[in-house]
């Protein structure tokens, strides 16, 4: 995102991948530097890496990664932020009462955002 006096402003996102829609859903406040950044540039880059891997017998560590480039706006449709919630929360547990508890304490106060890709790139880095 693009913050204050033009300032890039990057912050770790726990993100969803709906793969049928290929979209990238995220969720947060509803208020805050995040929003007040999307609400003047909807223009935005995600960057997102797996663990590594190491080939056996050596040091160095393989990376995957991808950067996004793409424009983000406010989900607004109720229904469409608990689907978002419900399988962000999926990533961390499989436990469905849990789940369902915190999208009734919390979901009114969660504003859900949908990331349009319009590039993409990445590749695998050997740390070596």
């Amino acid at each position: 995102m693009i913050g204050d006096d033009g300032y890039p402003y990057g912050i770790p996102l726990s993100h969803w991948y709906c793969e049928e829609e290929g979209k990238i859903y995220f969720h947060g406040a509803k208020e805050g530097h995040k929003i007040d950044s999307i609400a003047k540039c909807d223009k935005v880059s995600f960057c997102v890496y797996d663990k590594g891997y190491k080939k056996e017998g050596d040091w160095a560590l393989n990376i995957k990664s991808v950067v996004i480039f793409g424009r983000i706006r406010l989900v607004t449709d109720t229904e469409k932020a608990k689907e978002i919630c419900t399988n962000i929360c999926r990533k961390f547990t499989d436990d469905e009462e849990y789940i369902q508890k915190e999208l009734n304490n919390a979901l009114s106060r969660v504003q859900c955002l949908e990331l349009i890709p319009e590039h993409m790139t990445g590749k695998l880095v050997n740390e070596s």
